[in-house]
């Protein structure tokens, strides 16, 4: 009795699935509900025009989540080599790692959306007309395969800084240590560097991720039917823009209020393992 009475302070709310407690509840998630109460409350009690906006957005929330997830992967991978780059001590590996971050960091994501769409199935045309090559001559852009390129290399840049600086913040000992062992340099890199790193830079990369849910609204220029572009055709079609863009930003809300929660969840188990 007095061992409970001493650890009830201490409990957290938590998730319970087949019978057994497997994740603490993160009390943010209140907020979650009380958003999703909110959009069941606007659609239950003003199916016109709520309802409609959910119902004819839909397929515009699976792709906006489609394109975030693909280029969020994609932008890891890129983000993990551009790093290494960055601190490599091959000349080319470094120049051209840095060239990159650099030069992209540098221009708006908005812009480089645009440059992917429009101008690369140009360049793609004309070096098909030199090559007399005919599937570049026919070439044309796919929106979604295009926005997952531009925003891969456009978070790709930041990714390769948050890298970099997780690497650099590991001890330089603990590489010493991993090569004294017969480790290769690239063996110390995946045992034993990264994983150490993986946790430094957890946090951000969270915040890479919500943020890029969020930037992924500007694809809708490129003619890809996401939230933000299925929201605009709804508001052009019925003239209604208060109701439309108050429901599409609720549905962005909730869609980041629970990827917030995941991050925070998977950071909470990182230092748990730690």
């Amino acid at each position: 009795m007095e061992k409970g009475k001493k650890d009830a302070p201490n409990r957290e709310l938590s998730f319970v699935t087949g019978g057994e407690v497997n994740i603490r509840q993160d009390p943010w998630w209140w907020l979650v509900v009380v958003v999703a109460a909110v959009i069941i409350l606007l659609v239950m009690l003003r199916p016109v025009p709520f309802k409609d906006i959910v119902v004819f957005a839909k397929d515009g929330i699976l792709v906006t989540i489609l394109v975030t997830v693909v280029s969020y992967f994609l932008m890891l991978i890129l983000g993990l080599f551009g790093g290494l780059g960055r601190l490599s001590k091959n000349k080319i590996a470094f120049g051209v790692s840095s060239l990159y971050v650099e030069v992209v960091r540098g221009i708006p994501l908005l812009v480089q959306l645009i440059g992917w769409y429009f101008a690369s199935p140009v360049i793609i045309q004309k070096l098909g007309l030199l090559l007399n090559f005919a599937p570049f001559i026919e070439y044309r852009a796919n929106p979604i395969i295009t926005a997952i390129i531009a925003i891969t290399v456009c978070y790709g840049a930041y990714m390769s800084e948050i890298v970099r600086a997780g690497i650099s913040s590991i001890p330089r000992g603990q590489m010493e240590a991993a090569r004294s062992l017969g480790m290769s340099y690239f063996q110390a890199m995946r045992y034993v560097i990264l994983p150490q790193a993986f946790r430094v830079i957890l946090p951000p990369m969270g915040n890479e991720f919500i943020a890029l849910l969020k930037d992924s609204s500007l694809v809708s220029v490129v003619a890809v039917s996401d939230l933000t572009r299925r929201g605009r055709e709804f508001m052009s079609a019925h003239f209604n823009p208060i109701e439309t863009w108050l429901m599409v930003a609720l549905l962005y809300l909730i869609m980041t209020l629970i990827a917030a929660r995941i991050v925070s969840y998977i950071e909470k188990r990182a230092k748990v393992d730690r």
